[in-house]
């Protein structure tokens, strides 16, 4: 079941961000969304630590303290903050870089399925912001990336799907 349960999985969650990008106006990024997921370095320990309950990224991390697979998938795929870290030479501290608006879009789109995918009928427009909301002090990301994805997040929250990508469709970048 673990290999067939995760193929299914990401190829589920893959195929509604595609529906997403296309709406967003970003069709081609989500054409090529998460296909690392697919590479024997991310897919061989996602179908080992597949449960169907939660990222197989968690349960690899409980058994080595890290997980290989998931630091592969950040270091290939733009839509995700952690992508966006560098060392500030004047602090001297790893920081979060400011996103790209169309990786931004990208990533909400995923974030979006993503709940989609995980909660299946008990999905609403409000979960996404809830769950970034969850872990919000805890994310090394910029504050400009985070407070756009998080406005985001409130106009699919209190305006729903329509409005929200009608509104990402027009936005441009900083």
């Amino acid at each position: 079941m673990g290999a067939w349960g995760h193929f299914k999985t990401i190829t589920r969650h893959r195929h509604q961000v595609i529906k997403h990008c296309a709406k967003a106006g970003i069709l081609w990024q989500g054409l090529f969304h998460d296909l690392s997921k697919y590479s024997p370095t991310e897919f061989l320990p996602g179908a080992k630590y597949y449960q169907g309950t939660r990222s197989p990224n968690e349960a690899e991390r409980e058994t080595y303290g890290y997980s290989k697979a998931w630091i592969h998938h950040k270091g290939r795929n733009r839509h995700h903050f952690e992508y966006w870290t560098d060392y500030n030479p004047q602090t001297k501290k790893i920081e979060g870089v400011k996103m790209p608006v169309r990786f931004v879009k990208e990533m909400f789109c995923d974030r979006v399925a993503a709940s989609k995918i995980y909660m299946g009928d008990k999905y609403t427009e409000d979960a996404p912001l809830a769950y970034f909301m969850k872990g919000k002090q805890r994310r090394l990301i910029n504050q400009e990336t985070s407070d756009l994805l998080e406005k985001l997040l409130v106009m699919l929250s209190e305006k729903g799907e329509e409005e929200t990508f009608r509104y990402i469709r027009n936005l441009k970048d900083y």
